[in-house]
């Protein structure tokens, strides 16, 4: 038999999330079973899987101790990493980076620990601001990310309240981002709001963008202004209404602007044979639209991060 204390960054969430972190080595069917056979008790007293933790709580366990063996996935990744990462802003609650080119923001079969959120891990383990060893469900997440091969600003929650406070802001549309993109021509339009849908094909990990509703198509809007032309490329300002799956890049192309060095959507031989390694794609400005300054995170409202345009790859081509 186990006790669990629940800490602040393990508050407010539900007692089956609650253990599918802290106790990993569980299986979450038998995980429903000992709730439900009261082998799992919250503050001495039968529980529900939705629960919802409070900080002093008392989760007790009496179970194989065998479920506790878990060893953490990173293998103490984030004391041997010397975190290499671009910070634009940080308090107390959230961390801003700026995200570069070519960096994988989680992992995968081949970035492994080379992480954005492994460096980010890293930075705050050696700030003293994250002790993995001392948590019980909570390490630090990203709460937006971008392509491999597109860079900017990229959003970090230090802790659990942080976290789900800014995923509720993203899901209600309180947050605003802009990107500076290159793309191939010069739209008819100078400014101008497109509307569409797009289906996603996970076997090719590509999109299709269609004018009228299509199936299980889900809507986007993408908002563009054109900011600087040279030989036959244009620089735009774009805006994310909605945020899917590579919607810039298709829906650029969709209407015959494919974004410069993209081969995923355009075709991109000449532009790398110009330097443009990757699509010409930059997170480069964000702004919280708090709805109101009430809450942990409300000091925020109304602020805006923006990247200096020096650090964008390709401005100089329109310069």
């Amino acid at each position: 038999m186990r006790s669990i204390t629940i800490k602040k960054n393990d508050a407010g969430q539900r007692l089956d999330k609650f253990l599918t972190k802290a106790v990993k080595g569980l299986p979450v069917s038998l995980m429903y079973k000992f709730i439900r056979t009261k082998k799992i008790k919250v503050n001495r007293k039968r529980t529900e899987q939705k629960y919802i933790l409070a900080e002093g709580d008392i989760v007790d366990l009496f179970i194989r101790e065998e479920f506790f063996d878990s060893p953490e996935k990173d293998g103490g990744a984030i004391e041997r990493i010397e975190p290499k990462i671009t910070v634009v802003y940080e308090d107390e609650n959230i961390l801003l980076v700026n995200k570069r080119p070519g960096v994988v923001v989680h992992e995968d079969s081949e970035a492994k620990d080379n992480t954005l959120i492994m460096h980010i891990k890293a930075y705050l383990y050696r700030k003293g601001e994250y002790a993995p060893g001392e948590e019980q469900s909570f390490a630090p997440a990203l709460c937006n990310r971008i392509d491999r091969n597109t860079g900017g600003i990229v959003l970090a929650a230090k802790n659990a309240a942080a976290l789900r406070i800014m995923n509720e802001k993203i899901k209600n549309n309180e947050i605003s981002k802009f990107y500076l993109c290159a793309v191939h021509g010069i739209p008819q339009k100078k400014q101008q709001t497109l509307r569409g849908y797009l289906i996603k094909d996970s076997a090719s990990n590509t999109v299709k963008v269609y004018d009228k509703k299509v199936g299980a198509a889900k809507e986007i809007i993408t908002k563009y202004r054109v900011i600087a032309e040279k030989k036959g490329s244009s620089l735009l300002e774009v805006e994310l209404v909605t945020g899917r799956t590579h919607q810039i890049r298709a829906h650029m192309a969709h209407i015959g602007h494919p974004l410069l060095g993209d081969g995923k959507y355009g075709i991109n031989k000449n532009d790398r044979e110009k330097g443009y390694k990757y699509q010409a794609l930059y997170a480069y400005r964000l702004r919280f639209d708090f709805l109101d300054s009430e809450g942990e995170l409300g000091y925020l409202r109304g602020k805006e991060v923006e990247l200096d345009k020096n650090e964008i790859w390709f401005i100089e081509d329109f310069m």
